[in-house]
């Protein structure tokens, strides 16, 4: 016996949120299904965690940068406080994001989803149908295939963590390696990171990357670039990693070691084939309209889509674009111009638009306002050495094709760049602009 519904959500995260409230407020049934706590990546085991545990490093960081500024007294983080604090934000994600699904005659599961044929799935016993079924499983971390994986943990683990190790070997060199290291290394751990490309970051500008491995020099964060581990080994209650590079190899002692190597979408426990979903690619083979292309019965949002950068902005924007889709028949397709992205690191690297490389690509013919500005007054206010930016024009037109920020207000600044590059303004209007000063964003007529 099966219970169907117009519209099965795999997922409960941001895209599946999007999608099922949608959707139901249309009048159509729902269920969505979850294996996990519901809340999804970003609110349990990501983003809002993550800059929950930022806000207090950021403060002390802030605290000891002002030393003999007019603040004085020493600083620490207590760690357990700080994930106590946490805790209470994420804590009760489940449950509202449970009551909310009900409250608005959502049905809810919880289990392992798997397909048993091209419109029905099973969790746990029972079997659904549905019309359409949508895939926002959101992510996992990748397989490394090395002996002693099983030491590692991925970013749920840190993010969890009851006491604060002294020693931590971070794998890989991207968004979670930049800012757990971070902080890790503020709240007063000893921090390596092991990475297999020569240099960390590298969906953000080389040269602004370049200035902000200045400030890991200076919190005492070791990076090793073109470094492969070879395998992790448990030594009673710590670990030893054992890695390759350029000198030859090398072993690393650590109290935690933490997967930060990159991420997949998690449909591996799905059974794609007895739904006739098909890969490509290792990816799911989807239309314009994230529809998949062998059962339209199946669309896919966010991570688990890989169509857009995996972002919760794009997550929601994917699932408006799905719901969209499955009322009114295939006509919108995702916009993701302009996507803007931002490093949490202190101070934070943030970007949107094209990159130097890309516009050299295109062959459009542009010009660069670039910069490093600790003298700037928004910098020295907030006590800080580190800030730049690059910002690329196109020449004739003065569209702004892309702009890359560091400083301590990258992260809010970047929002108002990304305004200009999805609606095509350009930078007289935005030196035209009266913004509030003094504020970052008040610095941008000086940035074109």
């Amino acid at each position: 016996m099966s219970t169907t519904y117009d519209l099965i959500v795999i997922g409960s995260g941001t895209a599946a949120t999007t999608v099922a409230r949608r959707v139901s407020a249309a009048g159509l049934s729902v269920a969505v299904t979850d294996f996990r706590p519901y809340g999804g990546t970003c609110a349990l085991r990501g983003c809002d965690p993550k800059k929950m545990l930022i806000g207090g490093t950021s403060a002390a960081d802030h605290v000891r940068r002002m030393d003999g500024k007019g603040v004085e007294g020493e600083v620490r983080i207590d760690w357990r406080s700080l994930m106590e604090f946490k805790r209470g934000f994420t804590d009760p994600v489940p449950e509202k994001k449970e009551k909310s699904f009900s409250d608005s005659g959502i049905a809810t599961y919880h289990g392992k989803a798997r397909f048993v044929g091209p419109n029905s799935v099973a969790i746990n016993d029972e079997r659904l149908e549905a019309k359409h079924i949508v895939l926002a499983t959101g992510s996992e971390a990748v397989t490394l295939g090395i002996s002693g994986e099983e030491y590692l943990v991925d970013n749920q683990g840190f993010l969890e963590m009851e006491r604060l190790p002294r020693r931590i070997v971070l794998v890989g060199g991207g968004y979670i390696a930049a800012e757990f290291s971070h902080i890790a290394a503020r709240a007063g751990a000893e921090v390596t990171i092991l990475q297999q490309g020569d240099r960390m970051l590298t969906g953000f500008d080389p040269d602004l990357v370049g200035w902000l491995m200045e400030k890991y020099e200076d919190i005492g964060v070791t990076l090793h670039a073109e470094t492969t581990v070879e395998r992790v080994e448990k030594t009673g209650d710590a670990f030893r990693v054992i890695a390759g590079g350029k000198g030859g190899t090398r072993t690393y002692d650590a109290d935690l070691v933490v997967h930060a190597a990159g991420r997949q979408p998690d449909f591996a426990s799905l059974d794609l084939d007895a739904g006739d979903v098909e890969l490509r690619d290792g990816k799911l083979a989807l239309n314009q309209y994230l529809q998949s292309t062998s059962n339209p019965a199946v669309y896919a949002a966010g991570d688990t889509a890989q169509m857009g950068p995996s972002l919760t902005p794009v997550s929601n924007h994917d699932g408006k674009v799905v719901a969209a889709n499955l009322l009114d028949g295939n006509h919108i397709t995702p916009n993701y111009t302009g996507v803007p992205s931002v490093a949490f690191t202190l101070p934070p690297i943030a970007r949107v638009g094209l990159d130097e490389a890309q516009v050299r690509e295109k062959g459009l013919k542009f010009r660069m306002q670039s910069d490093r500005t600790p003298g700037w007054f928004s910098t020295r206010q907030q006590a800080e050495t580190i800030s730049g930016h690059k910002v690329l024009v196109e020449e004739g037109s003065g569209r702004i094709l892309g702009a890359h920020l560091l400083g301590p207000h990258a992260d809010e600044v970047i929002n108002i760049f990304t305004l200009a590059v999805r609606h095509g303004l350009t930078a007289d209007q935005l030196k035209e602009t009266m913004f509030a000063y003094p504020t970052g964003a008040s610095d941008i007529s000086s940035m074109l």
